[in-house]
């Protein structure tokens, strides 16, 4: 199996590390020390040796970072996580609701004038770090670079991983290694730029085809690499894991040597502040070299996936199709005995996508919540909060699967048995929020924050709403939240064909239940109708696996929705139906013809 249940750390032991803590900043002279989730590559999925915040406070979630000062320790959440960190922290720490509090807005008010927090330069940002120090300044409170504090405390910290890599094939990728990088060198020279400094292993594997094990579900060798103008790529990894890989015109460097590397370059260096840690900026400063700041040039290609990655993901998707169908019988067939539990579900879908033959990996801890833990956005079960899946509840069910071929993301809403008239009406109103995305036609230029009160806008009306974003980009075998297009409010970058984000609005009701509906689209250009005064975009749908009819009020659809559904399911029957009569699954098949009757 690919998840693991059992809790890296407990609740009490936080209260001893933070004491630890507090007397190793006493002893160095600061008076706080930020620590963050990310590791040197700003990525959601870190290494164990990397769980700092985790091994801290006890918070598991994939965002969050904690401020320790001598008398108060917060700890940074947004909206998904804000009953998953009461449950996870011990009461030593303070959960503080962010973005609403700035962490510098905090910072003043907690500390004195001539205040000293110390950061970690390679786990910040230069923009973040640039942000803090304009509102801090004005109050006489600095930041110190140092060395890791958690790290001076952390007995039997993890080693790094030891992955191998493996090359990526071109067929799948869609461009050769060398067309990539020539496409990146040209726009380095046409900007004026003698090389980039790419920190990003998400851009560093895609640039040159090669994937890796050193994260659980996100299947990249982490590295950062210096891209010249002429083409000459240096990688800096551990050089190991790349044996019987053919990078040519790669030079590959350990780890050690990329600060070395950095001093040595002649400007300008592109370089993303949004992403690249600080230490990467205060080494080319030192060096005297003229620093471009500028986007990561791989984020946009990689976002706008060749004709080879989706067909590659279609192909996922329909495999993964079959495993949810088979899941879904499954539950059907047996949640309402009452002999489940949480752990007993991930299991048995781990099991079905195992069964295809072709899964490599997860593609992200699966979100199986029964009941109240539904209401947990990005609940993780683990051995201590494992519950039983009851009659009369909703179970929340988000998964993915990483495949060779494809990257995909699924959430489904399932009764067990028979449920309130509330969380029907609820069901139905997210239903109608995630039919308006996948139906929206939008011109050229529109961006998720334009498109994202589509989907709230149900729920809106009746008083409700979400603390998540509707959409994240997804990879080609990748990261399963891949930037920089969003579906939220804050996603301001134009959609382009390409794009694959997830659809996925919900509704939570702490202590009750949870409900999100997830599908993978992807931006094409818009079939040309009567309307088409200018270039239109739509979404075409990745994911095909029913959704629960016994939940929808159907009276609250209007005709449109329940067309687009109908033909949902029409779709779902006709693609997954002949892959489950092939592969001898006759039982799940008749199920299916069911479950995708019309409404």
């Amino acid at each position: 199996m690919f998840q693991t249940f059992r809790a890296t750390t407990r609740p009490e032991d936080g209260v001893g590390r933070l004491e630890r803590l507090r007397r190793y900043l006493s002893e160095q002279g600061l008076d706080g020390f930020l620590v963050p989730r990310a590791d040197a590559h700003q990525g959601e999925y870190v290494a164990a040796c990397d769980e700092r915040l985790a091994w801290l406070t006890g918070f598991t979630g994939s965002a969050g970072f904690a401020a320790v000062l001598p008398d108060i320790a917060g700890v940074f959440v947004d909206g998904r996580y804000r009953v998953q960190v009461k449950a996870q922290v011990p009461d030593v720490f303070t959960p503080v609701n962010w973005p609403e509090t700035r962490l510098e807005d905090w910072l003043v008010d907690q500390l004195p004038r001539g205040g000293v927090v110390g950061f970690d330069p390679w786990l910040h940002t230069k923009a973040e770090i640039e942000r803090l120090e304009r509102r801090l300044s004005k109050h006489q409170i600095s930041l110190r670079p140092v060395a890791n504090a958690v790290d001076a405390i952390w007995e039997e910290r993890p080693p790094r991983p030891e992955g191998a890599a493996m090359a990526y094939p071109e067929a799948l990728a869609g461009r050769s290694t060398s067309e990539k990088l020539d496409e990146l060198a040209a726009s380095l020279r046409d900007n004026g730029d003698a090389a980039v400094v790419l920190t990003l292993p998400e851009s560093i594997n895609w640039l040159l085809n090669i994937r890796g094990a050193d994260l659980a579900h996100l299947p990249v060798l982490q590295s950062f690499a210096i891209v010249e103008a002429q083409g000459e790529v240096q990688l800096f990894c551990d050089p190991g894991k790349l044996d019987g890989v053919d990078l040519p015109g790669v030079n590959v460097a350990p780890w050690d040597a990329f600060p070395k590397a950095l001093a040595d370059l002649s400007g300008p260096v592109r370089v993303d502040p949004g992403t690249a840690p600080q230490a990467v900026f205060q080494a080319l400063e030192d060096a005297g070299t003229e620093i471009h700041e500028a986007a990561d040039p791989c984020l946009l290609p990689k976002a706008t996936k060749t004709a080879a990655e989706i067909a590659g993901s279609r192909e996922a998707h329909l495999r993964d199709g079959v495993a949810l169908a088979r899941f879904l019988h499954w539950f059907d067939e047996t949640a309402p005995g009452g002999a489940l539990t949480e752990i007993d579900v991930v299991q048995q879908l781990e099991t079905f996508r195992a069964e295809t033959g072709a899964l490599k990996d997860i593609s992200f801890d699966t979100i199986a919540g029964a009941g109240p833990n539904g209401a947990i956005v990005h609940y993780r079960v683990t051995e201590d909060t494992n519950a039983p899946v009851r009659c009369g509840q909703l179970f929340l069910i988000d998964s993915g699967g990483q495949y060779e071929d494809g990257t995909t993301d699924i959430t489904r809403t399932l009764p067990v048995g028979e449920v309130g008239a509330e969380e029907r009406t609820c069901f139905t109103l997210v239903l109608k929020g995630m039919i308006a995305i996948h139906r929206a036609r939008f011109p050229v230029g529109v961006s998720g924050a334009h498109l994202d009160a589509l989907a709230r806008a149900p729920l809106w009306a009746t008083g409700r709403d979400y603390d998540h974003g509707t959409g994240h980009g997804v990879g080609a075998f990748l990261s399963v939240h891949e930037g920089p297009q969003r579906l939220a409010r804050t996603g301001t970058l134009p959609f382009e064909p390409g794009m694959i984000l997830s659809n996925e609005p919900g509704y939570y009701l702490e202590g009750r239940f949870g409900i999100r509906i997830e599908n993978l689209v992807h931006v094409i250009e818009a079939p040309e109708g009567a309307d088409a005064h200018r270039d239109m975009l739509a979404f075409e749908t990745l994911t095909f696996t029913p959704i629960d009819r016994r939940l929808i009020v159907a009276g609250m659809l209007a005709p449109e929705e329940r067309d687009w559904l109908n033909a949902y399911h029409a779709e779902v029957l006709e693609k997954i139906g002949p892959r489950l009569e092939q592969a001898g699954h006759s039982a799940t098949l008749d199920w299916l013809k069911t479950a995708c009757e019309k409404i």
